[in-house]
């Protein structure tokens, strides 16, 4: 019969969403530029910008769960889906990549920037590090922490304990929140500011994004604990949460990475905060 399905694939419906979302982000970054050049209304068209995409996160991703409870989500289509997401999370490791490129590269080669580092690093207008064995061996501990409870969530709900994967969704979500509260008093108790120096760039920028993706994985948990009181996933069909705890694990090795790196190695033999 024309027309008749006879495959596993789903055929996405006309949808308005990904083109709003290209000219939301378009606007969104063109603000962003208006902005840090001062321009007249750049604030505004940021700010527009921004809600749109938010605006459309929430549409489009409303349009899947929609699709996966009327069971547009065949196993080739949780396959593909799983696929996006490892590509999604191997562009966001190459982003850092790019953060542990620029630390290195700087602490390893002071003398190619002697006129701003003093050809030592960290460099002489660093007075003093963070101790990477208070605070920051704390913050590692909780995300170590925070990746057993996602993980025994994930356990409880593969297993059909519905009670036991909402108990560890909000425990990972308050060690999350925990984590960021941490880094934010870190932040405000420096001994270096932002932009002054190699070294304060360097270090905001890799482990203020790394806060940034852990204040985005937080709120992946949350959505996920608001569709688990809603009576989403299923044992056979959870996707949305094994994305969610993918992310988390991700952001947990990161931090792994930037605690010996950033915090251990690059402040050995160098005072203290």
């Amino acid at each position: 019969m024309s027309g008749t399905k006879n495959h596993s694939y789903h055929i996405l419906p006309v949808d308005p969403w990904p083109l709003i979302g290209a000219f939301s982000a378009l606007t969104m970054t063109s603000g962003g530029v208006l902005t840090m050049h001062k321009m007249p209304f750049g604030k505004y068209v940021l700010l527009f910008g921004f809600s749109m995409v938010l605006l459309t996160f929430f549409q489009w991703w409303s349009n899947v769960i929609r699709e996966a409870k009327a069971g547009d989500h065949t196993p080739v289509v949780q396959l593909h889906l799983r696929y996006g997401m490892i590509l999604f999370i191997a562009s966001e490791v190459m982003f850092f990549v790019g953060w542990f490129w620029a630390f290195f590269d700087f602490s390893l080669f002071p003398s190619t920037i002697a006129e701003v580092v003093g050809g030592q690093w960290p460099p002489k207008a660093i007075e003093a590090v963070m101790d990477a064995f208070d605070l920051p061996l704390l913050n590692t501990l909780i995300l170590l922490c925070s990746g057993t409870t996602v993980t025994w969530a994930h356990h409880c709900l593969i297993h059909g304990d519905r009670d036991g994967l909402k108990k560890g969704l909000w425990a990972t979500i308050g060690l999350g929140l925990l984590f960021t509260s941490i880094q934010a008093y870190e932040y405000a108790h420096a001994p270096f500011a932002f932009g002054k120096n190699t070294y304060g760039s360097a270090f905001y920028m890799a482990t203020g994004f790394h806060g940034f993706h852990v204040i985005i994985g937080t709120i992946f948990l949350a959505v996920c604990l608001k569709r688990t009181y809603n009576g989403d996933f299923t044992p056979r069909q959870h996707f949305g949460f094994e994305a969610a705890a993918w992310y988390w694990h991700f952001v947990d090795v990161v931090w792994l990475f930037l605690f010996l790196a950033i915090y251990v190695w690059g402040g050995w033999g160098y005072p203290v905060h």
